[in-house]
């Protein structure tokens, strides 16, 4: 079982390593690696590991530079210069959050509202708009320095049309093509995908992902679904559908899902399933009174009635896993979501299904993790697309 809290100190070691190599680049100019490593003080592999991520969000170049006389050649890495501002939208069925920063991960403004999405989508559409200009506000930037965009949406998004499919969820929404509405409210070109993809690639670009060419990536929220990230890219399937594991059924599950069909997992691990089981097991404790909100679920993991609930969850989640595990043979799954705040005790009911119903050799190789971003992966994940999608345009990607 991972260790949460040692896998959040490695990503800040490793972001205060970028910034001091950032920071030197920025005062020097052009520095070889060796340069690097006299100027900040860090160590050859750490300043390898650094410009190596630097190179993967596409914020340095790294160039031969010709020796003089009969000297090997050498390499030098540069600062990407502000290629703009770019908008990121995470779009849930209860929240809209806008924000306006780089592909660094760094925000410099944010707006959110509160609302219900699934049965008023030109209002969604609009409020999203209207956010996004207060993001830019808040930022104190010029609306002409955000150069592109990306939202993710919690629905199945069909490759061929671009347009909503699944009409179990966001039903009003079928048909809608997002990218286009928000393109034309925004006069910005607008990337769409689904919400669990914008996950995996906020945890691959700045969370637990990083470094990990073959990762699933799990948002156990209100529905259950997954990015798949596979050798080293995002995996969408044929039509771009992949990942609903969320209707997996479950022998034995007796409840109805809105798909149609009895005992999908989401019907036994959504977020609100388990807050319901939550609220029954502290429902004899004068805190917690019915009607009355639940604490954190960070902090129910550490009560011992309340994790054993918490890790039920992570088992039955985990049965299902163990399948994908099998198939895909990964070398992460990262949880996240609302549930995925549910820590240690549910790594460690997944960690014991995939351990229980894998193969040996598959879930030895696989690292199970909660999300080091928490419910902000799918707004960091909307920042990386839209810095893909403006190097695509531009000839940079």
């Amino acid at each position: 079982m991972s260790d949460a809290p040692e896998q959040t100190a490695v990503s800040a070691r490793r972001l205060r390593t970028r910034t001091a190599l950032r920071a030197a680049l920025d005062r020097y100019g052009a520095l070889s690696r060796a340069e690097l490593g006299r100027r900040t003080g860090l160590s050859r592999s750490a300043v390898s590991s650094a410009v190596a991520d630097l190179l993967a969000e596409g914020s340095v170049d790294e160039q031969p530079v010709p020796a003089a006389g009969r000297g090997r050649p050498t390499s030098v890495v540069t600062l990407r210069r502000d290629t703009g501002l770019l908008l990121a939208l995470d779009i849930g069925h209860t929240h809209i959050t806008a924000a306006v920063g780089t592909a660094l991960g760094e925000v410099h403004g944010e707006a959110t509202a509160h609302l219900d999405i699934d049965d008023h989508p030109q209002q969604a559409l609009d409020t999203a708009a209207d956010l996004a200009r207060e993001a830019i506000r808040q930022a104190g930037a010029d609306s002409a320095r955000v150069t592109a965009a990306a939202a993710g949406i919690p629905a199945a998004m069909d490759l061929r049309t671009k347009a909503v499919r699944a009409p179990t969820v966001l039903a009003k929404w079928i048909g809608l093509d997002p990218a286009a509405e928000l393109g034309r409210r925004l006069g910005l070109p607008v990337v769409v995908a689904n919400d669990a993809e914008m996950g995996a690639r906020g945890e691959r670009a700045h969370g637990a992902g990083r470094g990990i060419n073959d990762l699933v990536y799990v948002k156990a929220s209100h529905g259950i679904g997954s990015g798949l990230v596979l050798a080293g890219q995002v995996y969408r399937g044929a039509s771009g559908l992949s990942g609903e594991i969320g209707h997996i059924q479950l022998p034995g599950a007796p409840n109805w899902c809105r798909c149609g069909n009895r005992g999908c997992l989401e019907t036994v691990v959504s977020i609100a399933e388990v807050r319901r089981q939550l609220a029954h097991v502290l429902a004899s404790g004068t805190p917690n009174a019915p009607g009355t909100s639940l604490p954190p679920l960070a902090e129910l993991g550490t009560r011992p009635a309340t994790a054993r609930v918490i890790t039920d969850a992570g088992r039955t989640l985990g049965r299902v896993l163990a399948d994908l595990v099998n198939c895909l043979n990964p070398g992460a799954i990262i949880i996240g979501g609302e549930l995925g705040q549910g820590g240690a005790p549910l790594v460690a009911g997944v960690r014991e299904s995939i351990d229980r119903y894998a193969q040996p050799a598959v879930a030895d190789a696989v690292e199970v993790r909660v999300s080091a971003l928490g419910v902000r992966a799918e707004l960091h994940g909307a920042l990386v697309a839209a810095a893909e999608s403006r190097a695509t345009a531009t000839g940079l990607g």
